[in-house]
């Protein structure tokens, strides 16, 4: 199954990356290489994850406190959130 970012999700999911860097040279990378791979398997099972509303659900990264938001429409993953698990929530809910 294909993917893509919400515009915000895209934007929240590079500040992330840009966050993790310059914190420590390298983390950015590994952060975006757990991202990746959590999206894979969304893709590969992608009514597998625990819903959090009607239309969304949400799969957790290993190594990050982050959650990955998202909808299946038309056959199509479309990610809503790169949400970190600390923030307040619901923030995203008017995308």
């Amino acid at each position: 199954m294909k993917f893509s970012f919400h515009e915000a999700a895209e934007e929240e999911f590079f500040a992330a990356i840009e966050y993790y860097e310059e914190s420590q040279p390298g983390l950015g990378l590994r952060f975006s290489e757990e991202v990746y791979s959590t999206i894979k398997r969304i893709c590969e099972h992608p009514l597998a994850w625990a819903s959090i509303d009607s239309k969304t659900k949400r799969c957790l990264t290993n190594k990050f406190p982050y959650g990955i938001l998202y909808r299946i429409v038309n056959n199509h993953i479309q990610i809503m959130a790169v949400m970190h698990l600390h923030r307040k929530p619901g923030y995203w809910q008017t995308r």
